[in-house]
């Protein structure tokens, strides 16, 4: 990434707080620390487990497979808590681009396609079978624009599956994401409280994390739709 030594590891601190997520961000990760990488083994066994028997009902499995270990580099798990591959943020990408992200589909078959065969030519595998330090160093050269092969031009799929990912990892998991609320946690938001009582109100209260979709509440449920629909693609975070 920009602005980072060469062989640093990808910051889950800098990831969020490019996406305004900085307050967040504080509480996930300390000032200056930097993500530590897994090893090879800890990362292709954490790509494979999570990716066992999962059903994906838009990407093949090829294409789910690059995805995950994308999205387990952008917002890795480290001594923090679990990242975006335990949230199943490419879950999250998978059912929107049959809904509200379906106009992106496109971008992602030939974007998903370019990221291995540019893997491949600069590090000699495809990108889920890299060591963690090479997968970091493919997404900095494409976030920097540097990766050929890419349409329009690597930053900018670079940009869309970090927007994406992110929002898989924090959305209300209703939307195939965030799953068992590791985000929410990540970033120690509560969940959602239709009531604040008193105490909760406190300068600096202790609150007990509430594991529940917006959706499960009965004032909601009855409005629940079957996907994002497409009229909301533009908004930078699925409505709920």
């Amino acid at each position: 990434m920009p602005n980072e030594p060469p062989g640093a590891q990808l910051s889950r601190r800098q990831l969020l707080k490019r996406a305004g997520l900085v307050g967040a961000a504080a509480i996930a990760t300390p000032i200056g620390t930097l993500v530590p990488s897994p090893s090879f083994a800890q990362s292709a066994a954490q790509t494979q487990t999570a990716s066992r028997g999962r059903v994906f009902e838009t990407l093949t499995a090829g294409e789910a497979e690059t995805l995950e270990a994308i999205t387990a580099r952008l917002i890795p798990s480290d001594a923090n808590g679990p990242g975006a591959l335990e949230a199943q943020a490419a879950r999250y990408i998978d059912r929107a681009l049959g809904g509200a992200l379906a106009s992106s589909r496109d971008a992602y078959r030939s974007g998903l396609a370019a990221v291995d065969s540019y893997a491949r030519s600069s590090k000699g595998s495809p990108f889920a079978t890299l060591q963690a330090g090479d997968q970091d160093a493919v997404l900095r050269d494409i976030e920097a624009n540097v990766a050929s092969g890419f349409v329009p031009d690597a930053s900018t799929f670079f940009n869309l599956v970090r927007a994406h990912t992110i929002q898989g990892t924090f959305c209300d998991p209703f939307y195939g994401g965030n799953a068992g609320f590791v985000g929410w946690d990540l970033i120690g938001y509560p969940g959602v409280r239709l009531a604040v009582p008193a105490n909760d109100q406190r300068l600096d209260p202790q609150l007990v994390p509430i594991h529940r979709s917006a959706y499960d509440y009965a004032m909601f449920s009855g409005k629940k739709p079957a996907r994002a629909s497409l009229e909301h693609e533009l908004s930078p975070w699925p409505r709920t």
